[in-house]
């Protein structure tokens, strides 16, 4: 039997019911970061929460709240917000703690389907892959960025070994035509990198990695799960759960370290710490091997064979604060507040 009922939604996300079993009894109020088309909200309100918050940056995401709300009144609410807003949103929109905070992280399968949000190079569109439709497009950087600035785009974002022969391509070809299609991106690649594909080029499209990468970067989505957890963190309280899947070794080595530091927190990070000061664990990990999707599940749904799910349970109230974070992540500064 399906976690999502499919008299209002079609998508049964990855890993929804290993997920429902792990937190379950499912009571109390719920944060959905990544509400979607609603799948993981819905599977929360049917296993029993009391109520549930959706929070997505994609505005084309209140088309599928409607039938949420319709079944389920108030006990659901959307708000267009970013993972480094979730505070502020929680503070705005529940009087009472939250019970758990669940991430389903990375591009979803709506926007990968639609040509014209440019995120996939299978579908001819624009080059756009702007979650919120707003700002900097993947068109402005391609267009824009200087070949080193490319390069290092690709390469750390996209962990792509040919960046920068790629990006200098791009310069090349862009100094003739702008570059504007998904397809004329995927092409350039492709020549690109056609003289050294071998081994996993074999198994993939040459451009995944390209796209990846533009992807995170014109949506800054490394520094906002970054926030988000650490976000989380402060707003649990003591039995709260912290649940996150993501689909790519980039999100998923962030999700790991960080529930890895603050399940073992103590002498080993002391160093880090102001005065040396120790911090006792935040979090338990539930589980201590990553949950990912079993044959029957990728079958049904091959975009879910690269799928991680990891779940934790808030166990102190004690939390970092932004001085001791940029401690830890010296590359992004942090102000979030305290706990």
């Amino acid at each position: 039997m399906n976690a999502v009922s499919s008299d209002i939604s079609h998508h049964n996300p990855v890993l929804v019911n290993s997920f429902i079993k792990l937190v379950s009894p499912v009571n109390g109020t719920w944060v959905d970061c990544t509400f979607g088309a609603g799948g993981y909200s819905l599977a929360l309100l049917e296993a029993g929460a009391k109520r549930v918050i959706g929070i997505d940056r994609d505005p084309d995401t209140a088309y599928h709240a409607i039938g949420v709300k319709k079944k389920f009144g108030n006990k659901f609410a959307l708000k267009k917000a970013n993972f480094s807003e979730l505070k502020v949103v929680v503070q705005e929109l529940s009087k009472n703690k939250i019970s758990g905070i669940v991430f389903d992280v990375g591009v979803s399968s709506m926007q990968i389907d639609q040509a014209d949000r440019g995120f996939s190079f299978q579908r001819d569109g624009p080059l756009d892959m702007r979650m919120s439709r707003e700002g900097i497009s993947a068109f402005d950087i391609v267009n824009g960025a200087d070949e080193k600035d490319l390069a290092d785009i690709l390469y750390y974002y996209g962990e792509e070994q040919a960046a920068r022969r790629i990006a200098r391509l791009i310069v090349a070809d862009r100094s003739r035509h702008p570059i504007s299609t998904t397809h004329q991106l995927s092409n350039l690649v492709s020549r690109a990198t056609k003289k050294t594909s071998r081994g996993n080029r074999k198994l993939i499209n040459p451009a995944t990695r390209t796209f990846q990468a533009l992807r995170i970067a014109v949506n800054n989505e490394l520094v906002e799960l970054h926030s988000g957890l650490i976000a989380a963190e402060q707003i649990l309280p003591i039995g709260g759960f912290l649940a996150v899947v993501s689909f790519h070794s980039l999100e998923d080595r962030l999700i790991k370290n960080f529930i890895r530091a603050r399940s073992r927190l103590g002498a080993a990070q002391s160093r880090f710490l102001p005065e040396n000061k120790e911090l006792p664990p935040t979090f338990r990990e539930i589980s201590k091997k990553v949950i990912k999707p079993d044959k029957i599940e990728i079958i049904e749904n091959s975009r879910a064979r690269s799928a991680k799910l990891r779940v934790s349970e808030k166990i102190s109230e004690k939390c970092f604060s932004s001085e001791h974070l940029n401690s830890f992540f010296p590359q992004v500064k942090f102000n979030i507040g305290e706990c």
